[in-house]
């Protein structure tokens, strides 16, 4: 198969990017390595794109595999024949190599065997024949023989007539014809499973019918947990005459028994063909609908590990709850923890005053600047308390609604236990909520992506799939920020492109040992991390305690000697880009022009135009250029909501059917697909920024003020 050719067609690229993306990739370099540091090799792809064109190939080979497993297979039996070699050479799909090996695949023991084993297949070939007509109940006669199991002529008849409809169902052409009916005409209906059903989360499909054309992803994945949970009985419908007029038409005309021919034709719809591509189409339904929703998962993971961090400030993590109380945890600007506490400010009013005078010496104490207050259990009236306390403060201080997903999943985990191995379980979670509101990226990156809670039914997608997807995403996010060689976790190092766990320990048990680092090649030392994996990871870690201030950009090694030249070249030295003085560089450099710099330097203009954004801003986070993160000092309710009021939100979700914004009112509103443009459907949520206002009716409405993916 040419994949170049294919991959060409379904990216829209030339020859040459995909062929040197694949010859990239098969010498082992990482996905973030090749984006980031061979633009020239492949035109400046981003990792999108280069991670599908890393996939594609291998789900086109599946069904090159299969052909040759089919091929092998049908040639073992002698079968193969020079049109059913062409017919499955020209095979596009899996479905399609399947139909043409059905007639030759081992069954498991079925009506039409059992038939031929009584040796009955001779008088199904007989009324299957084309000729003039036959009487097939004298010819029965036979074949009637008590010792085989046939007793009668009836039985004769039936026999022969399971075997054609068997051969009729098995038929390729037959079967994708029908497939692709299915397709266009067939309704996918849902019923409550009981006469009676209670309400639930499922009634709206109680009554449910949609064109198996127009289904959404979301319904069919709604539809199939509900069919799991029993409260639901599924079927995709299909005119009944009009794909047995399909099956007659390819299959009785001319035969010596036609009227018999029609039956047993009737017989293989209903029986065999039926349910067998109700199956197909569903199964075909669901892993669109599982495809879809895991890029809407990578959607939503995303921009939330790309949230712009709160640096450089003292930070109190409040994970509320009732029965245990709210734990507490404040940490330094660099995520340390300082001290610890645990109040009740749900139980009584005089309970809530002493959690209030606690937090506020706790906040006097270590210079507290922002409080991170989980938005679980108790979060509204942790929430209510945090307000009278800013205000007793007399401000100063300010705090932020922080999405605790996977804050228990991680406080539990043996990585928390080693990291904070004095702590209890419930005061970890507080420490993982302060340090959220601080840098988000670095907390995330320490739980499994499946248990942020962004998404729709991840649960129930195939999890090796779903989990290639926010690897990538995560790794892309890492790489896209970098990472502080000297302060980075193992979770955090390992997602940088060319290591792996072993690797990222292994930085981290060498630094304890002896001491931060103090340039980029002294990571060259750690134990099992060679020349290739250095090559792929250097350019993303971060050495700001090195003296080459390179090293604290995302210049690569391998560029170095560019940027020096390219610093000559303008006037400039690597002392001017320690004292920030660069501002001029890019007008020099367009004054030179920019080929002729990147000849002069030897490196390719889209190299040279990376150097001088890192040169210009060096040690720079992409996190910065993104909407700063909303926080507060007051609190609103859903009574606080006026019509017209217009309040900026937090898109926290983005699904098939709409979002969900918070605007601080505890609960998140849900701006449907419908009223996400004013006068037409957008084509997904996904391709909108949003900006929230309350409406008359107290559904959030919103004014698509730019285009693009939406804003954290």
């Amino acid at each position: 198969m040419d994949f170049t050719t294919v991959l060409c067609d379904q990216f829209h690229l030339q020859p040459w990017q995909v062929n040197n993306v694949i010859q990239l990739l098969d010498e082992g370099n990482t996905i973030p390595f090749i984006a980031r540091y061979r633009k020239e090799a492949h035109g400046t792809l981003d990792d999108q794109v280069i991670r599908g064109a890393q996939r594609t190939p291998g789900l086109l080979k599946k069904p090159a595999k299969k052909k040759e497993e089919v091929g092998e297979a049908i040639a073992a039996q002698e079968a193969m024949t020079g049109e059913l070699q062409a017919a499955l050479d020209a095979a596009a799909t899996l479905a399609e190599v399947e139909d043409l090996y059905r007639p030759y695949k081992q069954k498991r023991r079925t009506r039409a065997s059992m038939a031929r084993e009584k040796g009955l297949e001779p008088l199904a070939a007989l009324a299957a024949a084309r000729g003039p007509a036959v009487d097939l109940e004298r010819a029965a006669q036979d074949y009637v023989d008590p010792e085989k199991g046939v007793e009668t002529v009836e039985a004769a008849l039936q026999g022969a007539s399971d075997i054609l409809a068997e051969e009729i169902s098995d038929r390729a052409d037959l079967r994708k014809e029908l497939r692709q009916l299915y397709l266009r005409r067939g309704v996918l209906t849902s019923k409550a499973a009981d006469k009676e059903p209670e309400d639930s989360v499922y009634r709206l499909y109680y009554d449910f019918k949609c064109p198996v054309s127009r289904v959404q992803g979301y319904q069919t994945l709604a539809i199939n947990r509900g069919e799991r949970e029993k409260l639901l009985k599924v079927s995709v419908e299909l005119d009944s005459e009009t794909a047995r007029v399909v099956v007659r038409r390819r299959t009785v005309p001319g035969t010596a028994a036609m009227e018999f021919v029609r039956g047993a034709a009737d017989d293989a719809w209903e029986r065999l063909l039926q349910p067998s591509l109700e199956r197909e189409v569903r199964a075909q339904l669901t892993e669109q609908a599982d495809e879809g929703a895991i890029k809407m998962f990578g959607l939503n993971l995303k921009p939330l590990l790309m949230q712009p961090p709160v640096k450089g400030f003292v930070t109190m993590g409040l994970d509320p709850g009732y029965r245990n109380g709210c734990k507490v945890a404040v940490v330094d600007a660099t995520g340390k923890v300082l001290d610890t506490a645990v109040v009740y400010p749900t139980f009584s009013q005089r309970k809530k005053e002493e959690a209030i005078d606690a937090l506020a010496k706790l906040i006097r104490r270590h210079g507290v600047a922002h409080i991170a207050i989980g938005n679980g259990t108790a979060s509204r009236e942790t929430e209510q308390m945090a307000v009278e306390l800013i205000q007793r403060l007399g401000g100063g201080v300010s705090y932020m609604i922080v999405n605790e997903a996977g804050a228990s999943v991680y406080s539990a985990s043996k990585l928390a236990a080693e990291e904070f191995p004095d702590y209890d379980v419930n005061l970890r979670s507080a420490v993982s909520i302060a340090r959220r509101l601080q840098d988000p990226l670095a907390e995330l990156v320490k739980i499994d992506p499946k248990s942020i809670g962004v998404g729709q039914y991840q649960h129930d997608m195939p999890q090796a799939r779903l989990d290639e997807t926010l690897s990538g995403v995560v790794e892309d996010c890492v790489n896209a920020v970098g990472v502080d060689l000297n302060t980075a976790s193992a979770p955090l190092l390992s997602y940088v492109a060319g290591l792996n766990n072993t690797t990222a320990r292994n930085i981290v048990k060498y630094r304890e040992e002896n001491g931060a680092f103090t340039t980029r090649k002294g990571v060259l030392k750690v134990p099992k991390l060679g020349p290739k994996a250095f090559e792929q990871c250097a350019g993303f870690l971060r050495v700001p305690e090195s003296r080459n201030v390179l090293d604290h950009t995302g210049v690569h090694p391998e560029s170095y000697g560019a940027a020096e030249a390219l610093l000559a070249l303008c006037g400039y030295s690597l002392d001017d880009v320690k004292a920030g003085g660069l501002d001029g560089l890019r007008e020099r450099v367009a004054a030179y022009g920019e080929e002729k710099a990147a000849e002069v330097c030897g490196v390719g203009v889209p190299t040279l135009r990376d150097i001088v954004g890192e040169l210009v801003k060096p040690g720079r986070d992409p996190r910065d250029e993104l909407p700063r993160p909303i926080l507060r000092t007051d609190v609103l309710e859903m009574k606080d909501l006026k019509p017209g009021m217009e309040l900026t939100g937090t898109v926290r979700n983005v699904i098939d059917f709409g979002v969900f914004v918070d605007i601080g009112v505890h609960q998140d509103g849900l701006v449907h697909i419908s009223q996400l443009r004013e006068g037409r459907r957008v084509q997904h949520p996904s391709r909108c920024a949003l900006w929230a206002t309350s409406s008359p009716s107290g559904v959030l409405e919103v004014d698509e003020k730019r285009s693009g993916s939406p804003s954290p």
